[in-house]
């Protein structure tokens, strides 16, 4: 029963976050904070985090295709792929989650207990538009562009270990990376980049608009978030790829 009430919170609050705002400057102004303090903020993690990625996957194949019959430009078309379908949009929308969301439900959170929400009622504005609005649109536009310079740091990743090691040449990996590329790898991608941040933000939000109690709560509030944005984000990865690549 706590689930079934727990969704439907969540679409009552979606309702009242898509309501008309109040005063479209202040929103635009709040848009742009977002997407600085929830995207390029995460750029470090994101890159580190691609870079070597790319590495251990290009590794990883290069030591799985010990076959004289495959070709070695098969490395860098499989760790392409990889890195395109699965690992760029949905490895680091999970990092995402971790770090945005919580961010995202503390924030809230906070303001909850400290009865600063309570102050935005009286002042006649509507609070789940003002402060989960512009962290979803924000998110939902920076997430995309995070998401193909992760791909291309992932690739270029793959590129330094295959020539550092001398397990693979640069026109092999490169012929690789070519080889029958599809434009709608990267859609793909991205439409599942576009529904996991919605996803991080406007579940992260809900658990923290909803904190009740004091610093304690808000720090489980901010647990829930990551965990339940994770779910979401592993449950809508198979449901959109079953969807788009079926």
């Amino acid at each position: 029963m706590k689930i079934i009430s727990d969704v439907g919170n969540y679409f009552l609050l979606m309702k009242q976050v898509f309501r008309k705002p109040e005063k479209y400057s202040i929103y635009r102004k709040q848009l742009l904070n977002e997407i600085d303090f929830l995207g390029i903020d995460s750029l470090g993690i994101v890159a580190i985090i691609s870079v070597f990625m790319g590495a251990v996957v290009t590794i990883q194949m290069a030591f799985n295709v010990d076959s004289p019959l495959v070709p070695l430009y098969t490395i860098g078309f499989a760790a392409r792929k990889s890195i395109i379908l699965e690992f760029s949009p949905t490895i680091i929308s999970l990092i995402l989650a971790g770090k945005v969301g919580s961010r995202v439900a503390s924030e809230i959170g906070t303001m909850r207990v400290t009865e600063q929400i309570d102050a935005l009622e009286i002042m006649g504005i509507n609070p789940p538009a003002y402060l989960i609005l512009p962290k979803i649109i924000a998110s939902m536009l920076i997430n995309p562009v995070l998401i193909v310079l992760s791909m291309f740091l992932a690739m270029a990743g793959g590129w330094l270990a295959g020539s550092l090691t001398g397990l693979l040449s640069t026109a092999d990996y490169i012929s690789g990376l070519q080889y029958q590329f599809k434009f709608f790898d990267i859609s793909y991608a991205l439409i599942k980049t576009v529904v996991f941040a919605f996803l991080i933000t406007s579940v992260s939000g809900y658990f923290g608009y909803y904190t009740n109690g004091g610093a304690l709560e808000v720090g489980r509030s901010s647990t829930k978030a990551v965990v339940n944005s994770s779910i979401m984000i592993i449950l809508f990865n198979l449901i959109l790829t079953q969807i788009l690549l079926a």
